[in-house]
């Protein structure tokens, strides 16, 4: 009886957990409308290798923003809800503060870093991207400012606070502000796109940190804070290195790719990409809504119901990753179409980085569990060397095959990443994250 209503229990809270990764879901895509329109909107006007100039620069934007959370963004799933559970209030208080700060310090410091280099060493660059990289300079340290809110909206399991500003209104914004500056007669250029962007997100982000703060406000009373930041950094530096590799993963192609092809490649390629987006989007709702669940599951000890909630979800995310990687590649020529005739020839990219994907879904959340469960380094560890893989993979196929070579090596990564992840979780942790295999749960090593 006490077994049936744990397996009740568990179907319960899988349903309950998917019905918001559902709405999750559901954000993203109508933000990857917004996005899609936005890029359709920037492609048609500047042409593609305007375009391709700020896919470069809103790339190395996103990834150096990211980066400069230090790891505090994903380390808030991690000790938020821990400190909910046990009630350390002023520990709460103290890292919602440190990590701001830091997070705004280190994203203006490296934005300084990279506009003072600039300015010292025009010839660095191109005279046509000086312009774009020092928007996306002021743009930076409001990117990490974002993701740190983010990661604490998500900490707090408020996912859709977390990921509605940045994700659907900024994109709404780009949009509008891409049509109201060609309206009014502003070149078609990509500092004019970046500009854009620099204005979305201070707005989504002013309104995403006011909702915030007044949540939190009702939940943490005020007092004192308590900054034990050694052993916030001693875990959130791991969770960093695993976040700029994962972002590498996302961005290293379209990074590699400019160094060796022409804009109008790369804006070939990165249009792909925005498509392959709704994709990756499942698998970012999964993590959104369980990651947390599955650092309360183990602090509370709940080795059976966390081995079943692994499992339930990872088969979940994979039906749903390949539904909808289906459906993007079925309205691939209309959806490329869109950003103009050219584009259509990403179609063969757009396959190889859907199959990717789907690949990855099938060994589960392997990723969320070692990080929420204490084996972020070792997490760090495969990601570190597998950047360093997809890199030298880029390298040597893009040369010979373009941005086939770029979409092939980006989708082999992809799933060998979720392979090595998974291997690891079941040998470390003793859990098996794959959306299909034996159900009994391992013993705890």
């Amino acid at each position: 009886m006490a077994a049936g209503a744990s397996l009740s229990d568990a179907s319960a809270s899988v349903a309950g957990l998917a019905r918001m990764a559902v709405a999750v879901f559901g954000v993203r895509v109508a933000a990857a409308g917004c996005a899609l329109l936005a890029q359709v909107l920037m492609a048609r006007a500047m042409g593609p290798a305007e375009y391709g100039i700020f896919a470069a620069v809103w790339v190395w934007t996103a990834l150096l923003g990211h980066a400069s959370t230090w790891g505090l963004s994903q380390a808030a799933s991690r000790f938020l809800p821990e400190y909910r559970a046990t009630g350390t209030a002023a520990r709460g208080r103290g890292f919602l503060v440190f990590g701001a700060a830091l997070s705004l310090a280190a994203g203006t410091l490296l934005a300084g870093t990279g506009a003072a280099l600039l300015a010292l060493a025009p010839g660095l660059v191109e005279p046509g991207l000086r312009g774009p990289l020092l928007l996306g300079a002021l743009v930076l340290p409001l990117v990490a400012l974002q993701d740190f809110c983010e990661g604490v909206a998500r900490g707090q399991t408020w996912t859709l606070l977390a990921i509605a500003p940045p994700y659907l209104l900024r994109q709404a914004l780009l949009a509008a502000a891409m049509l109201a500056a060609v309206a009014a007669g502003a070149p078609p250029l990509a500092a004019t796109a970046v500009a854009c962007m620099l204005a979305a997100t201070a707005l989504s982000l002013a309104l995403q940190g006011a909702a915030l703060l007044g949540r939190l406000a009702r939940l943490l009373p005020p007092g004192p804070g308590a900054y034990p930041w050694r052993g916030w950094m001693r875990t959130a530096l791991p969770l960093a290195l695993v976040d700029l590799a994962g972002s590498g993963f996302n961005f290293a192609d379209i990074l590699v790719l400019g160094f060796l092809l022409p804009p109008e490649a790369v804006g070939l390629y990165f249009a792909a990409t925005r498509l392959v987006q709704v994709v990756a989007f499942v698998a970012y709702a999964a993590s959104a809504v369980a990651a947390p669940r599955f650092a309360e599951a183990q602090a509370r000890g709940d080795r059976a119901g966390l081995a079943r909630l692994v499992r339930h979800w990872a088969r979940l995310t994979f039906l749903a990753v390949l539904a909808t990687g289906l459906a993007i590649l079925a309205a691939a020529p209309v959806l490329l179409g869109l950003f103009g005739a050219d584009f259509r020839a990403g179609l063969p990219l757009l396959a190889l980085l859907v199959a990717g994907h789907a690949l990855a879904a099938a060994f589960g959340p392997a990723e969320d569990v070692l990080s929420m469960l204490g084996a972020e380094r070792l997490c760090a560890a495969l990601t570190g060397a597998l950047l360093v893989l997809t890199v030298a993979l880029m390298l040597a196929l893009v040369p010979p095959l373009g941005v086939l070579g770029a979409a092939l090596a980006a989708a082999l990564i992809v799933a060998l990443r979720g392979l090595l992840l998974a291997l690891a979780a079941r040998r470390r942790l003793g859990l098996a994250t794959a959306a299909i295999g034996p159900t009994r749960p391992e013993a705890a090593p």
